[in-house]
């Protein structure tokens, strides 16, 4: 039996989902991405960190890049007892509070060793410590060693990268759940926009990089190498943003987001005001629904890595909203997905490499 188009599409997503892409250790799923895309680009490179981009055009002088981030939150091996626990520190934003319970893959060159965060039994927490909340100086990986030299014959070493197992799924008709929706599926919906284009048999007039950056977790460095190679004069970058209809999350402070609503659009002094008018308008034309945001200083996102480099490139910023980020059940909304993927579509046909795009 033939497989069809969307069998293909949904095993991608899958696939890509489902795989570890740590900061700095975002090989394995650049591989699964990079094929994909590989059918709907003229070419697919790659630098020397790891950010992979496939190319429309490439010849063209003009230069238009749809961007998303590929590495995910996770944890270093950083000190391993004589009794043969281990101790972590952060890669990127993983969160401490969450850790507890959760079952663990550490990397080793010999492959996956399993483990888990453990945490003392509430029947043995008494007085001062009943209450006790976990922190970086009492979380610890359990591989079931008896001491540190089973640890160490395990192949597990300081500096080994450990993620979380859960998997990917869905919950009821309209989510995706899982870790590290922030922002593999940014990655998916760039891909998803390259597929469009190609089967529409869409003619663009300037080149359109299709770009999947590493280590945005640790300071936007994926972005900011591979913005000085391509050197775009458009930037138009997906992430993710807060759902704040969710419990414990303040709307003052935090701006009023609705996971299906439609992506978000923010305004922050990174974010160009024509490119996001355009924006705006190609969502109002298309009747795709749009939410608004407003950051202060800057996004947090590689949006801030492209507007400032190279002299200043205008750049925009489409976020998927997102519950409960940056834990191992993300979720978002399938509607989101869809017109984030639309919204991107659709501008990229509006852009006009002759468009002025200074203030005055």
């Amino acid at each position: 039996m033939a497989t069809s188009k969307s069998d293909h599409n949904r095993d991608f997503l899958y696939r890509y989902m489902n795989n570890a892409s740590p900061t700095g250790f975002e090989r394995e799923g650049q591989r699964i991405w990079s094929e994909y895309i590989t059918n709907y680009v003229d070419v697919v490179r790659s630098d020397f960190y790891g950010t992979a981009y496939g190319i429309i055009n490439p010849e063209h002088e003009y230069r238009v890049v749809i961007e998303a981030h590929a590495d995910e939150i996770s944890w270093f091996v950083n000190y391993i007892t004589d009794e043969g626990f281990i101790y972590v520190i952060r890669n990127g934003g993983s969160d401490h509070i969450i850790a507890p319970s959760m079952r663990v893959n550490i990397h080793t060159a010999d492959g996956i060793r399993k483990g888990v965060f453990g945490w003392p039994a509430i029947h043995t927490r008494k007085g001062k410590n009943l209450d006790m909340a976990p922190s970086l100086e009492n979380i610890c990986i359990d591989v079931g060693a008896k001491n540190k030299n089973e640890v160490l014959e395990m192949g597990i070493h300081v500096g080994c990268v450990v993620t979380y197992q859960d998997e990917f799924t869905e919950i009821g008709e309209n989510y995706f759940c899982g870790r590290a929706l922030d922002n593999r599926m940014g990655g998916y919906c760039i891909s998803q926009v390259a597929r469009l284009l190609y089967e529409n048999k869409d003619i663009l007039p300037f080149g359109l990089y299709f770009v999947n950056s590493v280590q945005e977790e640790i300071g936007l460095r994926g972005a900011e190498m591979i913005a000085q190679t391509i050197k775009p004069n458009v930037a138009i970058i997906t992430d993710v943003t807060h759902d704040t209809r969710t419990p414990m999350i303040n709307k003052v402070e935090n701006g009023d987001i609705t996971c299906g609503n439609g992506p978000a659009l923010t305004y922050a002094p990174s974010i160009h005001n024509k490119l996001l008018q355009i924006i705006i308008d190609t969502a109002k034309d298309g009747e795709i629904p749009y939410q608004l945001s407003a950051a202060s200083r800057s996004t947090g996102t590689d949006t801030d890595a492209f507007a400032y480099a190279n002299g200043g490139t205008p750049s925009a910023l489409i976020s998927l909203p997102l519950r409960y980020m940056h834990t191992t059940v993300e979720m978002a909304h399938k509607g989101d997905v869809d017109n984030v993927i639309r919204l991107i579509y659709n501008t990229l046909l509006k852009l006009d490499p002759g468009f002025n795009y200074k203030y005055f």
